[in-house]
């Protein structure tokens, strides 16, 4: 088999073409969502939304038994749930929202791992710890296809107040801006792409997607538009470039997705024109010698007068 071949063999089969197409639809509307957790910082609540799917996907489970939808509502009112318990506690006590945060994500974990037993149906749990989306079912696909149409498109119609509500709340609030409300809907959007990628990636490895793609281009650029968009294409191809890695060397899917995100990340972190390590790294040495020389010349300006004189 020519090397062609081999590069083109993932795509010859039906169950890869639907990986694929589902590692277009998540990985896109992560990628562009990442925009929005970035910027406002919401990597703890991201992480947080991720962990407590599991509780909700759990009582699903015993309840309905393994039914698409059941499992969508289920880890959407978990997610909600735990959105909101965070900011009851932390607006009714002295407790603040990440110690909030990080108390009921974790608690709300293990009550899945713990419900997840009485499931009358045997599951891998591993499949929703770190995702399997070789697995992906036409349910599945037109579920993450729903929610890509949802979602980017109403975060592209919202933009603008989304960030003056980012930047800043008050002059939005006084501009007549829901603010409370944009935060809530947010929310929203990022339960709906957490279950989307909770089949690629699993909670446990979702927010890497929901970080990576928008970091690296944080790292290439200061327009908002070019961030959002790239980061959505970054995010789809850099998704399918892990699942075509999986394929080929016979791993992870969920993790080589991430890493290839992470890889990505890696090459910004240390060669971005503007703000890269190596860059920094250039400039302060250039300064540096800029400071030697500037030092010296005085020096050898005072010993040349001095031989003029003698």
């Amino acid at each position: 088999m020519d090397g062609s071949a081999v590069l083109l063999e993932p795509f010859r089969h039906d169950f890869m073409q639907r990986a694929f197409l589902g590692c277009v639809l998540i990985g896109f509307t992560n990628g562009a969502l990442s925009t929005f957790i970035v910027l406002r910082r919401l990597a703890l609540m991201a992480d947080a939304m991720a962990h407590s799917l599991l509780p909700g996907l759990a009582l699903a489970l015993i309840l309905f038994g393994v039914a698409p939808v059941s499992l969508f509502f289920g880890a959407l009112v978990a997610a909600l749930l735990v959105a909101l318990g965070t900011q009851l506690i932390s607006g009714s006590s002295r407790i603040k929202e990440d110690t909030s945060l990080g108390l009921l994500f974790a608690c709300s974990f293990s009550l899945g791992l713990v419900m997840l037993n009485f499931a009358p149906v045997r599951v891998d749990v591993t499949h929703y710890l770190f995702g399997n989306i070789l697995g992906l079912s036409d349910a599945d696909l037109w579920t993450t296809h729903l929610i890509s149409i949802i979602s980017v498109p109403t975060l592209v119609a919202l933009r603008r107040p989304l960030l003056l509500m980012m930047f800043d709340p008050s002059v939005a609030a006084s501009q007549g801006v829901p603010v409370a409300g944009l935060r809530y809907f947010l929310m929203g959007i990022l339960v709906l792409s957490m279950i989307s990628s909770l089949q690629a990636v699993g909670v446990v490895l979702a927010l890497g997607m929901l970080i990576a793609p928008a970091a690296t281009l944080y790292l290439l650029t200061d327009s908002f538009t070019v961030i959002f968009w790239a980061a959505g294409f970054l995010g789809a191809f850099g998704s399918c470039l892990g699942l075509w890695f999986s394929y080929l060397f016979n791993l992870p899917s969920g993790a080589c997705i991430v890493l290839v995100l992470g890889c990505f990340f890696l090459l910004a972190y240390l060669m971005s024109p503007r703000y890269g390590l190596i860059t920094k790294l250039l400039r302060r040495r250039h300064l540096h010698e800029e400071s030697l020389a500037r030092w010296r010349r005085p020096a050898e300006t005072r010993q040349g007068s001095e031989g003029n004189q003698a």
